[in-house]
C-alpha cells in the first residue's frame, strides 16, 4: 500500500476504508448538506457502513468485484459520490473525470502525494478542497499506520479555481471557512469558481456592465424618486486621448467612466451640456422681441 510500504500490494487494490479516515470528512460532509450518497468502488462496504453510522444513506452502491464498472454506469441519481477509488493511475484518472460528469460532487480518498503530481494538473483546477487525514492503519491486525498520506479531495466539473487545503490533521474541531468573496454589485458572499472572478452570477455580472456605461443623472438619483424634467440634455461620446485638448476647448467635458478599464487605454468618455430645443426656442423669441 503505496510507495513507501512494505505490503504487498492487493488485487484490484482491495483496501477497505478504516473508520479513523471517515471521521474528519463528516464535518465537512455535513457543512455540504449532504444527505444521501453512491459509493461505486464500495469493496467489502466498509465506507458505506461508517458513513450510515452517521446518518447518511447510501442510494447506490457497486464494485468491480461484484461485476458492477463504475465507469459503465451513465447516471448514479444526481448525488454526491464518496468512495476510496483504486489507486492504479491510469484507471483512478478515468473514475474522476466520469464522476465528475454524473455527479453534483465528488469526494475521493486519495494519497496526498498525487496532488504534486504532473498527471494530477489536469484535475487539480477542478478541486474544491482537501482535507488532510492523520497516518492511517489499513490493516487492523498491524499495530503501525501506514507511511503515505492521504486527503479527501473535493471535485466539482464546474469549479475552476483549484483546492482550498483544509490541515487540522483530523481532529474535527473546526471547519475552515471555504473561499468566499464578495460580489462587487450586489454585495453577498459567493465562492468564486475562478480566481479573477468578480461576480456572483451572469445577471450581476450584466448589471454592472449596464451601471459602468450608464452616467446620467438617473443613475444617482433617490431610488423611487420621480425623474424631474430637464432644460438640458446632455450629449457623451468616446474620444481618442488625442483629440481631448481640442473637445474640451469646445465645451466638452471628461469623465472618469473608463479609467482602469481596457477601453481607457486608448479613449476618454466625454460628455457636453446642451441647452434643449424648447429653451433655444424661447430665448430666440426673447431676442426679437427686445429688438
Amino acid at each position: 500500500m503505496g510507495k513507501r510500504s512494505n505490503f504487498e500490494r492487493r488485487e484490484a487494490d482491495f483496501y477497505p476504508t478504516p473508520r479513523t479516515a471517515v471521521l474528519p470528512l463528516i464535518p465537512y460532509i455535513r457543512a455540504s448538506g449532504i444527505r444521501t450518497f453512491a459509493e461505486q468502488c464500495a469493496g467489502d462496504g466498509a465506507l458505506v457502513r461508517h458513513l450510515e453510522s452517521f446518518g447518511l444513506r447510501c442510494v447506490y452502491s457497486g464494485d468491480i468485484s461484484g461485476g458492477q464498472d463504475a465507469l459503465a454506469v451513465d447516471s448514479f441519481g444526481r448525488v454526491p459520490i464518496i468512495t476510496n477509488p483504486p489507486y492504479e493511475r491510469k484507471l483512478m484518472h478515468a473514475l474522476i473525470m466520469h464522476f465528475m460528469r454524473t455527479a453534483p460532487e465528488v469526494w475521493l480518498l486519495i494519497d496526498f502525494d498525487w496532488s504534486a503530481t504532473k498527471q494530477a494538473a489536469p484535475f487539480m483546477h477542478h478541486c474544491t478542497d482537501i482535507v488532510i487525514l492523520p497516518r492511517l492503519k489499513w490493516f487492523e491486525d498491524s499495530k503501525d499506520t501506514g507511511k503515505d498520506n492521504h486527503a479527501w479531495y473535493r471535485f466539482d466539473l464546474r469549479h475552476s479555481g483549484g483546492p482550498v487545503l483544509h490541515n487540522n490533521r483530523g481532529l474535527g474541531e473546526v471547519i475552515p471557512s471555504r473561499r468566499t468573496r464578495v460580489c462587487e454589485q450586489c454585495g453577498k458572499r459567493y465562492e468564486p469558481q475562478r480566481t479573477s472572478s468578480r461576480f456572483c452570477s451572469q445577471t450581476c455580472r450584466q448589471r454592472a456592465h449596464r451601471n459602468s456605461l450608464s452616467v446620467t443623472s438617473s443613475v444617482t438619483r433617490t431610488r423611487n424618486a420621480p425623474i424631474e424634467p430637464s432644460d438640458c440634455s446632455e450629449v457623451f461620446r468616446y474620444v481618442r486621448h488625442a483629440d481631448v485638448p481640442r473637445f474640451a476647448a469646445e465645451g466638452w467635458e471628461p469623465l472618469p467612466a473608463l479609467d482602469g478599464t481596457h477601453h481607457g487605454e486608448y479613449s476618454v468618455l466625454m460628455r457636453r451640456v446642451e441647452q434643449s430645443r424648447r429653451n433655444q426656442k424661447q430665448d430666440r423669441c426673447v431676442t426679437n422681441n427686445s429688438g
